[in-house]
């Protein structure tokens, strides 16, 4: 059953154009197995429409609507993507039209010039052609059986230099049988009054379209989310967004912006659920081999991450003072962020978030808050350290638990000659060896091992040592490593910050390591981690 039956809200349909128009975002490179994942992805996400790719274009996209038509979607209509007839030219005659029906899909998408200076410049086309060509396309296209969104490309462009043949053209597919008109700002340029303006004439010259059309807005002024909310607010019934605003140029409007602003803000009716938004961003990027970008309005990791002491204090106290909607209605998460800046209450509000079973005081609060301004002095970031600074709190409180003690270590960094020698092949990289000596239970361990790198073989050598006596350290790896200069003008004699991100493949966590010397401060951060690991995995037993 569809959202708008199950409830008294106005419905916007979700149209989402990330398999088509994101795939055109630089750095965005989807396989045809990603494309047909994603799409099964924004099915269950609840979207309304998923625009594919453009049919004909090219063998991937046509062979991905082939095995589509192999797959049954819960509630999502699959849209082909194509373009108008070309000049001169039968729409049964035109390849690219026969490619958009022989596509599969119930709905499909064209897009037209709706702007005089487009036809003559671009296409080459007169005025009355361009509108022909998008009559004869729509006529052709329902007459398949098709229903058909008309994606009134350049439409805003083209009203600001001549409203009448703007509005002759989508009054052209709305008279042929068109499904949806698009109003679309292509070129990214027109600013939310001016959308404002434009879609409040043209309903009032063409009434039929009220509550009835779409938007679809690039970001290239950076305002693409607003002006999709607009049209909205004026009546637009269908949003055309992309995942995390993916798309041509400075991208689309972002499906993870413009959903909650409806739903939350505004009342309006788009997927069911949004308290799943978090984890399908994170989901959808790591199919996607992209990055989450981290301040992401509402699903991003630190969404609503607080640093500043006096706004933790007040978030603890009334969340709505620094938080404009409850993290977890997009399932998000408060975090606590600790810093120079923190106060005794952040510091509270961080224990209680990492070791909520953790008795803790007042004064006990004083003498972590002094511990981390005295580290940051020295370089040191707690914030997105958690591991850390829950190693710092245990050490302070005398209750941090003595896995393996340390005696030495050792590093041999290779000249070529000798890389080369101790290589299992001249492809291995290996350019350095590491021996650690640690003690477990009075139970004295020495081991060795290559790498690439210091960093490397001293993680292999730790690894070694403590597997014999913790077996579960097998299940641990290095997901990220970072080193940040913090003297630049001291050049090689300035401190360094590492950060070490690890996992055990169930949870992430991050730890760093502050020294003049980055095999030391690296090796700091690697014990953290280590140790991190062996509590939260063995200190229960």
């Amino acid at each position: 059953m569809a959202a708008s039956e199950t409830s008294n809200k106005r419905h916007i349909s979700i149209y989402d154009t990330t398999l088509r128009e994101g795939s055109q975002c630089v750095g965005i490179s989807l396989t045809l197995a990603d494309k047909i994942s994603l799409c099964l992805e924004l099915d269950r996400l609840g979207v309304d429409f998923i625009e594919g790719g453009l049919a004909g274009s090219s063998p991937k996209d046509d062979a991905f609507y082939t095995e589509m038509q192999g797959k049954k979607l819960s509630g999502a209509k699959l849209v082909a993507f194509g373009q108008t007839v070309k000049s001169g030219m039968k729409p049964s005659e035109d390849r690219m039209l026969k490619a958009l029906c022989d596509a599969g899909t119930e709905y499909v998408s064209v897009f037209g010039k709706t702007s005089a200076v487009q036809a003559k410049e671009v296409l080459g086309v007169s005025p009355e052609d361009n509108v022909k060509m998008i009559s004869d396309t729509v006529d052709y296209l329902v007459k398949t059986g098709k229903k058909v969104f008309f994606d009134a490309e350049h439409y805003f462009d083209g009203f600001k230099a001549n409203p009448d043949y703007s509005i002759r053209c989508i009054s052209a597919a709305l008279s042929s049988g068109a499904f949806k008109i698009v109003l679309c700002d292509t070129n990214g340029g027109v600013l939310p009054f001016e959308i404002e303006e434009i879609i409040e004439k043209t309903l009032r010259n063409v009434p039929s379209l009220r509550g009835n059309f779409g938007i679809h807005v690039h970001n290239d002024s950076g305002t693409a989310d607003y002006s999709t909310v607009l049209a909205a607010r004026l009546s637009a019934d269908v949003a055309q967004v992309a995942v995390n605003g993916w798309g041509e140029r400075c991208g689309n409007a972002n499906l993870f912006t413009v959903v909650p602003n409806l739903s939350l803000k505004l009342g309006f009716d788009t997927i069911p659920d949004l308290s799943v938004l978090y984890d399908f961003a994170h989901r959808f990027c790591e199919t996607a081999n992209v990055k989450m970008w981290e301040f992401s309005p509402f699903v991003g990791k630190h969404a609503f991450s607080h640093k500043a002491g006096v706004h933790i204090d007040a978030v603890r106290k009334y969340s709505s003072a620094y938080e404009h909607v409850a993290p977890e209605s997009v399932g998000n998460s408060r975090k606590f962020m600790l810093s120079e800046q923190a106060g005794r209450a952040a510091v509270i509000a961080k224990v209680d978030e990492l070791l909520p079973k953790l008795g803790f005081s007042i004064s006990d609060a004083g003498v972590i808050v002094d511990k981390i301004k005295e580290l940051e002095l020295l370089g040191y970031r707690f914030e997105g350290a958690d591991a850390s600074f829950e190693m710092l709190v245990k050490d302070i409180l005398g209750i941090r638990k003595s896995w393996f003690h340390l005696n030495t270590y050792k590093v041999v960094v290779f000249d070529s000659d000798d890389a080369k020698a101790h290589s299992e092949n001249d492809k291995s990289g290996v350019t350095a060896s590491a021996i650690v000596d640690v003690t477990v239970d009075n139970r004295r361990e020495i081991t060795a091992d290559n790498g690439i790198g210091p960093v490397d073989a001293l993680d292999k050598a730790l690894r070694k040592a403590l597997t014999s006596f913790y077996p579960s350290i097998a299940n641990m790896y290095l997901v990220d490593y970072k080193v940040r200069v913090l003297e630049s003008k001291l050049a090689t004699a300035s401190v360094v910050r590492v950060v070490v991100e690890s996992s055990d493949g169930k949870k992430n966590w991050c730890t760093v390591g502050v020294s003049g010397d980055i095999i030391k401060a690296s090796f700091d951060a690697l014990v953290d981690s280590y140790t991190f690991m062996l509590d939260n995995n063995l200190g229960s037993s």
